[in-house]
């Protein structure tokens, strides 16, 4: 599916807990400035009114009627059948809201909600990360195409979501990609997220130093790399925590699904700190009984921001073998398995729109294609 040729127009919300951001695309872009209004997660009737009442404003906008509404909101959620849950940031939402029900009801249109995480994901896979690197291996003349991803935002909390084949995977109870929840190497008894986040990184420069100022993970980012004065080692320990927990996270991924992975959010704005360390830890070895080392995971990963490493990325050692009993028959071996990994090529918000925009598009060609098959 080609999204940068399709003339469609879908409606777009990417839902924050505090702040609301509306769009609308047609063939791979964002044909209004977004609209950013107050969520009102504590109050139900003042937040979904606001939605309709946008996206009204928004349809009087369009210069064709749009064909879906599609939208990243928190979880949990039964984001298939547009049920949002209990999110932390949505107080008003508790016991469950059929927001896509309703919002098909006023609009007359159908409406897709996922997962924020997932969403992402899917926006790097069919507009940014993935195509990138398939055309330039293709450039290249370099036999070798990747078609899944799994991606991780950095941020308030840590999100993931999985494509397979160009198809968002979704799981059977809309809780797919939940990297958040593996364990935390540095502490078994917590989850990954306590030491990958905002409040990861600012508590743990606090907690070891003597600085009583309130500072980002931009400011102790710059301490770490020495730009304003601070404890550096600290600042530089706090990030590098970080990474040891991504890796290992990211590991169990890799093993399990074989995948490039990118990563965004706004903490992937530290990542000369954090990538190298995540790619050393990927690249490492773990043991078996009696203290024989294999790799941690399967394939090499390299580092395609880096020129280096994307040198040794693209030069393959291929070999010819011989077919057994072929009399003389060979064919090209390629021993090697490479996995990119990666910063996200679209911002965060951007990727979450142009994912929410091409699932959809996708969903209304099942569908399509369906009623096609039984008429």
């Amino acid at each position: 599916m080609n999204i940068y040729s399709d003339e469609r127009v879908v409606m777009t919300l990417d839902a924050g807990g505090t702040t609301f951001v509306f769009s609308a695309y047609q063939a791979g872009n964002e044909i209004i400035s977004p609209i950013k209004r107050p969520s009102h997660a504590g109050e139900l009737d003042k937040c979904l009114r606001t939605i309709c009442e946008v996206f009204k404003e928004i349809r009087e906008m369009l210069p064709d009627a749009p064909v879906a509404i599609s939208m990243a909101f928190p979880g949990p959620a039964d984001y298939k059948n547009g049920i949002i849950g209990d999110p932390p940031n949505f107080q008003a939402f508790r016991g469950g809201v059929a927001l896509g029900s309703m919002l098909k009801r006023v609009f007359g249109l159908p409406v897709f909600i996922n997962n924020d995480g997932d969403l992402f994901t899917y926006g790097e896979a069919m507009g940014g990360f993935l195509p990138e690197i398939n055309q330039k291996l293709s450039a290249l003349g370099i036999d070798r195409k990747y078609n899944n991803l799994f991606g991780v935002t950095l941020g308030t909390g840590f999100g993931g979501g999985l494509v397979m084949n160009g198809q968002l995977c979704r799981g059977d109870n809309s809780a797919s990609g939940e990297i958040w929840l593996t364990r935390n190497l540095l502490n078994q008894n917590l989850i990954a997220e306590e030491s990958v986040s905002i409040r990861a990184i600012e508590k743990y420069y606090k907690a070891k130093t003597k600085d009583k100022r309130v500072l980002s993970p931009r400011e102790i980012y710059d301490i770490a790399i020495g730009k304003i004065p601070g404890e550096q080692e600290i600042a530089y320990q706090a990030f590098e925590n970080m990474a040891t927990v991504i890796g290992e996270s990211l590991a169990h991924v890799m093993t399990l699904i074989d995948t490039p992975v990118v990563i965004g959010g706004g903490i992937a704005g530290a990542s000369s700190l954090i990538l190298p360390k995540v790619i050393e830890h990927l690249n490492g070895v773990i043991e078996m009984d009696q203290g024989i080392k294999v790799p941690r995971i399967v394939s090499t990963v390299y580092n395609v921001d880096d020129k280096a490493s994307w040198q040794e990325f693209i030069t393959d050692k291929v070999y010819e073998i011989e077919v057994p009993f072929s009399q003389g028959e060979k064919v090209l071996y390629r021993p090697e398995k490479k996995i990119p990994i990666g910063l996200s090529r679209l911002s965060t918000n951007e990727a979450v729109a142009i994912g929410a925009y091409a699932f959809s598009l996708r969903e209304l060609e099942i569908v399509s294609s369906h009623s096609q098959a039984k008429f």
